[in-house]
């Protein structure tokens, strides 16, 4: 947090990063709102909770869930872009890339709102980030699609399509085999108006919604810490390229770390990969010499520490192509030992401050407390025919959290909007109370169009944006 109070930053910097940061902030609370009306639906519609208390509830069961989630989400989301813009110096490149990304994201966001459609935040960020690439690649001197994670792009891709299937499939079977096993039959009924559920189901089902609100925190508050950083290190590099606030034993662990990468390169590269090996050896070198009898981070000079950050990803970079590319002969177990020390070698910039956590984590559950009955009333009563059942609430509820929770662990971003109203989809048509049709196109219509729509906005902000800063 000092270095946002580094007096060497200008006045104008300093206005930019609170307008972003204000913005990054934004985006989560909407995201509150938007996503997490989802959670909440199932609790209002059985009873279970009154509105005020559920809203209450999952805002603070989201606070909790940015901290339990860990950062891989984040880490992800930021390996989407290319490496030439993570490593620009350039200012001007930096806010190009961060205006364009918060802008196209809040917008489709919004609208979709106000329309009262359960849209996917994470596929709004997703294309937002893939935009700014690819209009990246229209710059001069670059070719159209390159410098694009493609690879990471297709893990987040096939987990935003699968899991609106599984969530889907997997509901609609919980509540088949509780119409086959219970002999609660209420549990497959429409609930008594305004009477709550027996005690035993409205524990369940309370303990589903705060389970998908965690879930919702851990997974989806990740994607505002990546914009955070994303928007510190392009704005104040200096401050946040690499952790301050690492201890002497990480900065030792980095440092070897850099020694082993470097003799798996130097005793296992081939002869097609020479130029590329030779310069990631002379990376790995530098770093070597920043961290040399350093201990503490602050002890970097400030003008080298975003030329760390660079070497760094530039030399991870060009390892994970010639390791892709067959150039590297290893062994299963150096193979292993590599992975390893990567992730060690990565440490210094893979992170994200607390206050960052605790930024995003009230933003979000703020947020949800704000603006949720649009979503809930399209979730509870348009996307099926008949009231939701008790059944048909909690398997909804247990598939989603279960499923954003492990992707979360897997450092894959979903949607908690297309989990939850598939799962309820699924949900009805095992319960056979039929689909409403024009809510299921709707929704369909907006999970098609979302990448495309904010891909196309990023990149025009983007544009737009490098025309005027550079």
């Amino acid at each position: 947090m000092e270095a946002l109070l580094d007096p060497s930053l200008g006045n104008g910097v300093r206005a930019l990063l609170a307008l972003c940061l204000l913005i990054a902030l934004g985006f989560e609370f909407v995201n509150g709102f938007h996503d997490t009306a989802n959670a909440v639906a199932t609790v209002i519609y059985t009873n279970s909770l009154k509105p005020h208390v559920a809203v209450i509830l999952s805002g603070l069961c989201n606070f909790v869930g940015v901290f339990a989630g860990g950062i891989a989400v984040a880490m992800g989301i930021m390996k989407l872009l290319p490496v030439e813009l993570l490593v620009s110096s350039g200012v001007g490149a930096g806010l190009a890339m961060v205006l364009a990304l918060l802008l196209a994201a809040i917008s489709w966001n919004l609208g979709t709102w106000y329309l009262g459609l359960p849209a996917s935040s994470s596929h709004t960020l997703i294309g937002a980030i893939l935009g700014v690439g690819i209009a990246n690649s229209l710059l001069p001197g670059h070719r159209f699609g390159d410098g694009v994670s493609w690879s990471k792009a297709a893990d987040i891709g096939i987990a935003l399509l699968v899991s609106p299937l599984f969530g889907f499939s997997l509901a609609a079977l919980l509540v088949v085999l509780i119409k086959r096993y219970t002999t609660n039959k209420t549990l497959l009924e429409p609930p008594p108006k305004d009477a709550p559920p027996p005690r035993g189901t409205r524990a369940l089902l309370v303990s589903t919604c705060a389970a998908v609100s965690f879930a919702h925190g851990s997974n989806d508050g990740q994607k505002g810490v990546g914009l955070v950083m994303l928007i510190l290190i392009g704005l104040v590099p200096a401050g946040f390229a690499i952790n301050m606030d690492a201890s002497p034993a990480e900065l030792e662990r980095t440092l070897r770390a850099t020694d082993n990468v470097a003799a798996l390169v130097r005793d296992h590269y081939d002869q097609h990969s020479k130029a590329e090996a030779e310069k990631t050896l002379v990376r790995l070198g530098e770093l070597h010499h920043f961290l040399d009898g350093r201990k503490s981070a602050k002890e970097i000079p400030p003008m080298d520490r975003f030329k760390f950050r660079q070497d760094l990803l530039l030399a991870d970079k060009s390892i994970d192509n010639m390791q892709k590319g067959g150039h590297l002969g290893l062994t299963p177990e150096e193979t292993k030992k590599l992975a390893e020390e990567r992730k060690a070698l990565r440490a210094l910039t893979e992170y994200a401050p607390n206050w960052v956590l605790v930024a995003i984590a009230l933003s979000l559950g703020i947020g949800t407390m704000f603006g949720w009955k649009r979503i809930v009333v399209t979730v509870g009563e348009k996307i099926g025919k008949s009231h939701l059942t008790y059944a048909q609430g909690a398997s909804a509820e247990i598939v989603a959290a279960s499923t954003i929770g492990v992707s979360a662990w897997l450092g894959l971003p979903v949607s908690t909007t297309h989990v939850l109203s598939s799962g309820i989809a699924g949900t009805m048509v095992a319960q056979r109370s039929g689909l409403q049709g024009s809510t299921v196109r709707n929704i369909g219509l907006a999970w098609v169009l979302t990448l495309p729509a904010s891909m196309t906005l990023s990149a025009l902000f983007f544009l737009l944006f490098r025309a005027i800063f550079s």
